[in-house]
């Protein structure tokens, strides 16, 4: 028994210090999805320009406000039912092409990213490109903590382009929520049966 505690208290003090390890040599997540959706770029820059419209394809946004021309401020959903608010400030802005902002100093989460606007080579649709840098608010523990309740950054921008292309495309984002599930009654079978 003496044996197992030693051996279980030495891997769990190698494993913290990997961890460590771990978080001071790389602290950001990169994220790089790209995405090809049935609209022009100017289009899709306008409706991304207007950054009310973000929660309305970005899953974990609760709010965007533009505070000012280049300013704005976001609330968003965080594991295990909290929020995590930020200011973010537009530091380039191509016309048509895309965007890059970033957070100011001091926000609760540091992120910066780029959404870019190219036509697509056979000349239908815009290739939407978006590339992010993240750092969690508790390093390399935020991101695991994340993963396991199926919030991890990667899925989430594929899911957010996915959901964008869909209301671009059809207007509106299809979902279940609200339907109703589950198994059919024994009497709803047994009806079918003597039909």
């Amino acid at each position: 028994a003496a044996t197992a505690v030693v051996g279980v208290a030495a891997l769990d003090i190698y494993a913290s210090r990997e961890l460590s390890r771990a978080e001071i040599s790389s602290p950001d997540e990169i994220i790089q999805e790209s995405l090809a959706i049935n609209s022009t770029p100017q289009a899709l820059y306008t409706f991304w320009r207007t950054v009310e419209n973000l929660p309305r394809f970005m899953g974990h946004l609760e709010s965007v406000t533009a505070t000012g021309e280049h300013t704005s401020h976001w609330i968003a959903k965080a594991p295990a039912g909290m929020t995590v608010e930020w200011d973010a400030e537009i530091v380039r802005d191509d016309t048509d092409e895309g965007l890059s902002w970033q957070t100011v100093p001091g926000s609760e989460v540091t992120h910066e990213g780029t959404v870019r606007f190219e036509p697509s080579g056979s000349g239908r649709g815009t290739i939407v490109r978006v590339e992010m840098r993240y750092r969690p608010p508790a390093g390399k523990v935020g991101v695991q903590v994340a993963r396991l309740f199926g919030e991890g950054p990667h899925l989430e921008i594929k899911d957010d382009l996915r959901r964008l292309k869909q209301l671009i495309e059809t207007g509106e984002l299809a979902t279940t929520h609200g339907q109703p599930s589950g198994r059919r009654s024994l009497i709803g079978r047994a009806t079918l049966r003597n039909h």
